[in-house]
């Protein structure tokens, strides 16, 4: 673990060569992510601006860059201070509010062969700056490091921003900017401060100071006459401690921080991409689901013979169970999918021994009347087949989407859990509207 995710003081992660086994592992992990054929078109369609992410991430890695964002609240100095440590004045800076309006990026040659990005970002608390705050969040959320600056001690605004930036699992650098402006004594009490408000964010040796623009300074001049003289003289920008801080960091954990960054992304995104995966599955599961009920309810409703009722049922059941995990592409056999079918159909027995006492009752009946009842009890019947095949498809689906697995608590359970979930009148009322629909007579 990288010494930026540890509670513990920063210490070197490793040798160079820890940090390019890190650079390929998270290059094989972005790959596979792109080349992953598992993923359907429609999954990937929707998520096609973080696959382009994807091949933007790994083309950086390809060319050992990293990436350095710089964040924080409206005129604090961002700008300023990114143009210092470039030393040039590549962005603009203003004392109007929300100048930054888009993310920019420089490249800082000062440090190795200028393989590192700094990027300027917008204001995270512009009035009407809510798409600008979401591009900076968005950017925080590909760097691989961040420099939180700010100019004072932490509003709760700030705070906010920290907590939100902190689930990103970024390494963070807080800045405190215009340093020039503060006392010796003041600067102790911020220091002490800015370290009490950030503890659960950031470590204390992770916060620095700054001077990016410094305020001009008064000065007395003596002319040859002896008259004094008050002039304004320019000040350079002080970012020596924080140059200092990065280059450490930079020669100890690049190649890690970018290994990291380019993991915890990859992460995040086949997260998604389960997540997508799983509801379009849900989706066709729930077509096929329904079908199956329509077609078992009907069957049950017409037929008049009791026990082929049953028989007939438990045949639907399986081939339900089988097209659900060609659907959820862990395709069963029939005798798979019948041994999924019982130990559903136990468990609810143990727990829907009413419903089926009145399946049985409504096949006894029909036998017990030559069939002339079935008008009468095959469509009372044909509602509970349908209750009942919905219920073995939720089931079957959340076993499928575990992973066949039913978990640790086992299929009572989980079966338990889908019953107590289920709104029955409601999906009574469906199977009566679909079963009408069918036969027609709605």
């Amino acid at each position: 673990m990288p010494a930026w995710l540890s509670s513990r003081p920063a210490r070197p992660s490793g040798t160079e060569a820890d940090g390019d086994s890190h650079l390929a592992l998270a290059r094989e992990s972005l790959r596979e992510l792109l080349d992953d054929q598992r993923v359907p078109a429609e999954v990937r369609a929707s998520l096609s601006e973080d696959y382009a992410q994807v091949e933007s991430m790994l083309d950086k890695l390809e060319h050992g860059h990293i990436h350095i964002a710089v964040f924080g609240r409206v005129s604090v100095g961002k700008s300023a201070l990114v143009n210092a440590l470039l030393g040039e004045q590549r962005f603009s800076t203003s004392p109007l509010h929300g100048e930054t309006r888009t993310a920019q990026s420089g490249r800082w040659e000062e440090f190795r062969d200028g393989n590192v990005f700094l990027i300027d970002t917008p204001g995270i608390n512009e009035v009407d700056g809510e798409a600008r705050e979401q591009l900076a969040k968005e950017v925080a959320g590909r760097a691989d490091l961040i420099l939180f600056v700010v100019d004072g001690d932490l509003t709760q605004a700030e705070i906010a921003a920290l907590r939100g930036l902190a689930t990103l699992r970024r390494p963070l650098i807080l800045v405190l900017n215009k340093v020039d402006r503060y006392s010796v004594s003041e600067r102790q009490q911020l220091r002490e401060a800015l370290q009490r408000h950030s503890a659960p964010f950031i470590q204390p040796d992770k916060l620095v100071f700054a001077a990016a623009q410094p305020a001009p300074q008064w000065i007395v001049r003596v002319d040859e006459q002896g008259n004094e003289i008050e002039q304004q003289r320019e000040r350079g920008a002080d970012v020596h401690e924080l140059k200092t801080r990065l280059w450490q960091v930079l020669e100890q954990e690049g190649k890690t921080l970018a290994a990291l960054n380019a993991s915890l992304f990859a992460g995040d995104l086949s997260d998604q991409v389960a997540a997508r995966v799983l509801a379009a599955r849900r989706t066709l599961g729930e077509r096929v689901i329904r079908t199956w009920c329509i077609a078992k309810g009907v069957a049950v409703a017409l037929n008049p013979v009791p026990v082929a009722d049953l028989i007939a049922a438990a045949v639907v059941d399986v081939s339900m169970v089988v097209h659900l995990s060609r659907a959820y592409g862990l395709p069963l056999t029939r005798a798979e999918a019948g041994g999924l079918v019982k130990t559903i159909g136990a468990q609810m027995l143990l727990l829907m021994g009413t419903v089926w006492a009145v399946h049985l009752a409504a096949s006894a009946l029909k036998l017990g009347t030559g069939g002339l009842s079935a008008v009468v009890t095959g469509g009372a019947q044909g509602l509970v087949a349908y209750y009942s095949t919905y219920v073995v498809g939720r089931a079957a689906e959340r076993y499928l989407a575990n992973g066949k697995s039913w978990g640790d608590a086992g299929p009572k359970l989980a079966i338990r859990e889908i019953l107590d979930s289920l709104d029955r009148e409601s999906i009574i009322d469906q199977a009566k509207a679909d079963i009408r629909a069918r036969l027609g007579s709605g």
